[in-house]
């Protein structure tokens, strides 16, 4: 983006920095700065994780013996180790007697507003202990898989928290899944049971998931029974129930007691099976343990570095069958913060439904990806100035690389130009953040602050070499990584060749980095969707800022396919705003802004404009799958695919 080289946008002031808990921190840390604590961090990764612990209060059962174990090399470390915990020890047990046993924890709107409801942590753990009790009945037991397929309802984080409550293992999976990737999931894991719903409202239509999940499960020998909550009811009375398989959720937990006693399980037992797409062959399980997602995104990144508070109200809509659905359930929880969750869709019933529930639940610390941004661009600034945003106090972005429109577009219109906007990107097989933003530092569209804490994060040429600032490399981590996944499930040889084998002892994450002058990182998508034109490496979202940036398409997806001359063409596939007519003079003012922006010789072959683009459950959208249908070849798996229409819409474009 031309913006690395402008005035930051948003410099930290100074009363938010001393409140800060980074600030706290780096008091606690007892090192003199940001800098020297990163420093120390990096050369020790042990030690952070140590002082990570304490300044949060980390329960244990017992303590570890030994905080990091990498006598298998780096690939397999091992942390914790000795010691005893479990997730809801430290989420919700642990506010037990305290004034916050009694406050809200969770808030919830329905897809009609006048649906709502609110749990104190004291309701929401009698809830937790009566369906852990109910999965104990039906023979789950520790180390059990039990998969999730459930909208955004409480009993979706009643269920996320019971199931690890009893030493099993939770499986979430996307609520819009049809039934092939819930067989491929659920087979892989060997679930046992599966908690799921009649079903959900989507744009004011029921919307059944029960039928879903039992043409599933005809190919799914492992599980043995289904747990049915009844959201819909007579909105959706058609509910088959399979015999000695299928049990109402209601009548199986009213028998059971409010109060259940916490399993304790080893630090490194795994908590959460989450699935993420190959790009290719089957999805890859990633493996959370006890420890693992709480001292990485929740304690070390979202608290420490991102900020969150006791006193925040945390909403990010999402899915459970996200990393964002666990974060959602843990960062607040494990604070004593507040949590809304609403159901449906962001734009439904109506176009402001985003900013009115930010304004009606009081929100004091918003997620939001840059698809969302996009979407609700299209109605205009006048549809986020009509509602009060004044509870705003931080606001985050993750889940791909933002172009600059949209991002200037929020930092206006919602941040005002005076909240910070952290920039936070993972993925669901490091459990946590490898760069992020802070309010310490200062911000340009799209920039992180720093590499996370410890992790080691660094930028490298094909070789493993670090490169200097302005240059395009590969993103590695360095460290051993408390948020690693652990191996992958019942996949060792895939978990090496997918992150450790491209560069022998670093974390090739896939995607593409940079550095500015000032410091500041910048994601700029996956490496394996960069392009190369007559010898220059560049990421798409460079040309897909220009693209934005006409204020003529409110998405873009810019792939590069094989050219004789310049290694690579071209193509460009966006998406028109409302409005905006779709025709031959759209396409070549699109094809011009490219030119103007990046040169001649980056001149698109070709200009698509659809309907929408190809995108993930967390709405990232698939570039890779564009770039395949394009050249004709298979796209691999689909399974998370949101809106697999999109597809077929590409290949009739193409004539495919």
């Amino acid at each position: 983006m031309d913006s690395t080289k402008r005035p930051f946008d948003w410099v930290p002031p100074p009363d938010v920095v001393a409140q800060s808990n980074l600030t706290a921190f780096i008091r606690h840390s007892g090192e003199a700065d940001l800098h020297a604590l990163s420093r120390r961090a990096d050369a020790d990764p042990a030690w952070l994780i140590e002082r990570v612990f304490q300044f949060c209060d980390f329960r244990f059962y017992q303590p570890p013996q030994q905080m990091l174990d990498t006598s298998r090399g780096i690939e397999w470390a091992r942390w914790c180790v000795g010691g005893t915990t479990n997730i809801v020890l430290n989420c919700i047990d642990r506010h037990r007697g305290t004034p916050t046993w009694e406050r809200p924890f969770l808030v919830w709107e329905g897809e009609d507003r006048r649906a709502q409801r609110s749990l104190t942590y004291r309701d929401f753990d009698a809830e937790v202990c009566r369906l852990a009790g109910a999965l104990r009945s039906l023979g789950v037991e520790r180390g059990d898989r039990v998969g999730l397929y459930m909208p955004n309802l409480p009993e979706t984080f009643i269920a996320f928290f019971a199931v690890m409550k009893i030493g099993a293992v939770v499986m979430p999976l996307f609520s819009g899944f049809g039934p092939q990737p819930i067989v491929a999931r659920l087979n892989d894991g060997e679930a046992k049971v599966v908690l799921t719903v009649d079903g959900t409202w989507r744009r004011g239509t029921p919307g059944a998931m029960k039928s879903v999940l039992d043409e599933a499960l005809l190919s799914v020998p492992s599980v043995q029974h289904v747990l049915v909550l009844r959201h819909l009811g007579d909105a959706l009375p058609a509910c088959p129930m399979t015999a000695r398989r299928d049990q109402d959720w209601a009548a199986a937990v009213a028998q059971q007691p409010a109060q259940l006693e916490t399993t304790e399980m080893a630090a490194d037992d795994p908590a959460v099976l989450l699935y993420t797409s190959g790009t290719t062959g089957k999805p890859k399980g990633c493996v959370w343990t006890h420890v693992s997602f709480l001292g990485s995104m929740v304690t070390r990144d979202m608290h420490i570095c991102a900020d969150f508070k006791a006193s925040d109200r945390f909403f990010f809509m999402s899915d459970m069958g996200w990393m964002v659905g666990a974060m959602c359930a843990c960062i607040p929880s494990y604070f004593g913060g507040s949590l809304l969750v609403a159901e449906g869709t962001p734009d439904f019933p109506d176009t402001g439904r985003f900013w009115r529930l930010l304004q009606d639940h009081k929100v004091t610390y918003v997620g939001v990806a840059p698809t969302l941004i996009r979407g609700l661009m299209r109605y205009g600034s006048a549809e986020v100035e009509s509602f009060d945003l004044s509870a705003l106090r931080v606001t985050v972005s993750g889940g791909e690389a933002w172009t600059e429109a949209p991002w200037r577009w929020f930092f206006e219109h919602v941040c005002k130009k005076k909240l910070p906007f952290l920039n936070i990107v993972g993925g669901t097989e490091v459990g946590g953040c490898n760069f992020t933003g802070t309010v310490l530092h200062p911000l340009r569209p799209g920039s992180f602050g720093m590499g996370g804490l410890g992790v080691g994060a660094d930028i490298v040429d094909d070789s493993g070499k670090p490169v200097a600032a302005g240059q395009v490399g590969e993103l590695v981590l360095r460290n051993p990584n408390i948020g690693f996944t652990k191996s992958l499930w019942r996949d060792d040889e895939r978990y090496l060749d997918s992150y450790w084998r491209t560069l022998p002892g670093l974390w090739v994450h896939g995607d593409f980095a940079m550095r500015d002058g000032d410091g500041l990182f910048y994601i700029l998508g996956r490496s394996d969707d960069t392009i190369k034109v007559s010898g220059k490496r560049t990421g798409p979202s460079e040309i897909e800022t220009l693209l934005t940036g006409t204020g003529k398409v409110s998405e873009a997806a810019v792939i590069g396919v094989p050219d004789e001359v310049k290694g690579s063409a071209i193509v460009c596939v966006c998406v028109p705003m409302p409005g905006v007519a779709a025709d031959t003079a759209l396409q070549q003012e699109l094809s011009a802004a490219v030119v103007r922006g990046m040169g001649a010789s980056y001149r698109p072959r070709q200009v698509l404009l659809v309907s929408d683009l190809p995108k993930t459950r967390n709405m990232k959208v698939m570039r890779r799958v564009v770039r395949a249908v394009y050249k004709g070849e298979s796209p691999g798996d689909l399974s998370s695919l949101v809106n697999p229409e999109a597809v077929t819409e590409l290949q009739t474009r193409l004539g495919i």
